[in-house]
């Protein structure tokens, strides 16, 4: 049975015993849980690796993360879940997190305490998959969706934009911390975008820059799941303790640098259309 079925079947079963408000409700939240399948399935694996990993067991729980996330990857891919352009997409973020990460921890930004042999300047390959799938709820979401753009900016100023929020990343280390003006940039840029999208049959809108904080939110309660469970530790942090607010901020900058490089591959999307193409649900 197609996943399209599947959603149809249930998406029926919602209208025939619901009333329309509460069903399109539950819908939307259950549409977003499976666009955020593979942070969801890295999260769970995290919280059950640090209750259940046996002290001095042969395979360092890092490295067990690296193998999920992959195995994860690969099932995906095999059950039609997600599409090669999504899979190249995210293998584009696995890369830039990486890099990220491996000046971060240089730089005494944060650290991984625990051993694994899966690692690239210090950092555990998992790592990238956590930025991966950020990648992933924005691919998944513009399609089970059926997300489209009004008003986008011209291509190249969101290109530039994000190229800027990714820099800053790195460069404040040495030079002026310009996200406060990155802050501004966005809005300036983003602030006409509508997202118009179907969670049950017809279409709702929001701003795109309310989206965006409102999923930086959710990603920094998600961060808050690796600095509580001792995944990775920020400098002058305790163990089980929580990430600094100002996380919030580096997350929904972070997300223009996702959305962009998701729109890579993704250009329909930037062109607006009134009539979705089919509700699944």
């Amino acid at each position: 049975m197609s996943n399209l079925s599947v959603e149809r079947r249930l998406g029926d079963y919602m209208r025939a015993r619901l009333p329309k408000a509460l069903a399109e409700f539950i819908m939307f939240g259950l549409k977003m849980a499976w666009a955020c399948l593979f942070a969801i399935l890295m999260l769970g694996a995290i919280i059950a690796s640090k209750m259940l990993w046996p002290e001095g067991a042969a395979l360092a729980r890092y490295d067990f993360l690296v193998i999920y996330a992959v195995s994860i990857q690969v099932a995906l891919l095999y059950f039609k879940m997600e599409s090669w352009a999504e899979a190249r997409v995210i293998l584009l973020f696995h890369i830039s997190g990486t890099i990220m990460e491996v000046f971060k921890l240089h730089m005494g930004s944060w650290g991984y305490p625990e051993a694994g042999l899966l690692k690239i300047g210090g950092v555990p390959l998992f790592s990238g998959f956590m930025y991966a799938s950020v990648g992933s709820f924005i691919a998944r979401a513009i399609r089970i969706f059926d997300m489209r753009f009004e008003r986008y900016p011209p291509f190249w100023a969101t290109v530039l934009l994000a190229l800027a929020i990714y820099a800053n990343f790195f460069s404040h280390h040495f030079i002026w911390d310009i996200r406060n003006a990155l802050f501004i940039a966005t809005v300036l840029v983003f602030w006409r975008v509508r997202i118009y999208f179907t969670p049950f049959g017809h279409r709702l809108w929001m701003p795109l820059v309310l989206a965006a904080f409102l999923s930086s939110l959710f990603l920094y309660l998600a961060e808050n799941v690796g600095t509580l469970t001792g995944t990775w530790l920020y400098a002058g942090s305790q163990d089980f303790s929580f990430a600094k607010l100002s996380k919030l901020g580096s997350w929904y900058l972070l997300l223009y640098v996702s959305f962009v490089q998701v729109t890579l591959v993704n250009m329909a999307a930037l062109s607006f259309r009134k009539n979705p193409v089919d509700a699944s649900l």
